[in-house]
């Protein structure tokens, strides 16, 4: 690898490498995300040792999703996120409880312990979000009824991965799982957890849905395409680092929310075009 200058290798690399599988992947009739991932896979496993950046590739890989959620979110608005709240909400819990329960089940027949089987069922309980989100928009679904419920369950089980993840540490403190039924320590993770996502929803709504708007209205009428584009970029990647480093919510989370307040300015479709 050119060690002096891993950003551009990597770079190089990993474009180069999406661009030959993608291709490859349209031309055996398969959507060129499915390239992608193979990409992707190739370049973790094989090409980083030689032509690129592990760190700086999984990086990009986060950049990559910010930029695909806020655009979706660019497409959806907040009343749209209520309107499916009473079929995303109970069944995004009930498919998550179910698989849950399956893989536990799963695990138990394999002679896992009972902690081993609840994360691994967990693991098995969510869509991954962005291939989900992607198949949608290439075939024109995202914004019909289906689409926008199933982005609705996408949402709740990004906020209940939340959740998982503050409780994964009590949930493996021991093989065993005896330090997961201290009751105490995990009710106050579960509930600072929950004020955390319950103060960074409420202040998108509160203050994101008058601000962002507001700064892209600023922006525009300087009459600068440049700086309209930067500013959109800086309101995904800043809203989503933000939402990560004060919140704990995932960056594919914090950009959702960033492009779903940015919908409410009169510029969301020049945005969109923008992302």
């Amino acid at each position: 690898m050119l060690h002096h200058v891993p950003l551009i290798t990597t770079l190089a690399s990993a474009f180069s490498l999406a661009l030959l599988f993608g291709y490859l992947a349209q031309r055996m009739k398969m959507p060129a995300l499915v390239g992608y991932l193979l990409a992707g896979v190739v370049l973790g496993q094989f090409a980083s040792r030689f032509i690129a950046h592990p760190g700086l590739a999984s990086q990009f890989a986060d950049i990559g999703v910010m930029l695909l959620m806020f655009g979706v979110g660019l497409h959806f608005s907040i009343d749209d996120l209520l309107a499916v709240r009473k079929i995303a909400l109970p069944g995004a819990l009930l498919q998550i409880a179910a698989a849950t329960a399956l893989g536990a089940a799963l695990a138990w027949h394999w002679g896992w312990g009972t902690v081993a089987g609840i994360i691994f069922g967990l693991s098995l309980s969510v869509a991954s979000t962005v291939v989900l989100l992607r198949a949608l928009e290439a075939r024109g679904a995202l914004e019909s009824g289906n689409g926008r419920i199933a982005v609705g369950w996408l949402v709740v089980e990004d906020l209940v991965m939340v959740l998982v993840l503050v409780l994964l540490p009590a949930l493996g403190g021991t093989g065993d799982g005896r330090e997961a039924m201290r009751v105490g320590p995990l009710l106050l993770a579960l509930g600072a957890a929950l004020l955390k996502v319950g103060l960074f929803i409420g202040l998108m709504l509160a203050l994101g849905r008058k601000l962002l708007p507001r700064l892209l209205w600023l922006v525009a009428h300087t009459g600068s395409r440049e700086l309209f584009g930067l500013c959109v970029v800086a309101a995904a990647i800043g809203v989503a680092v933000g939402a990560a480093a004060l919140f704990g919510v995932s960056f594919a989370l914090g950009a959702f929310f960033a492009g779903m307040v940015l919908r409410e300015s009169e510029f969301s479709r020049r945005a969109a075009d923008e992302s």
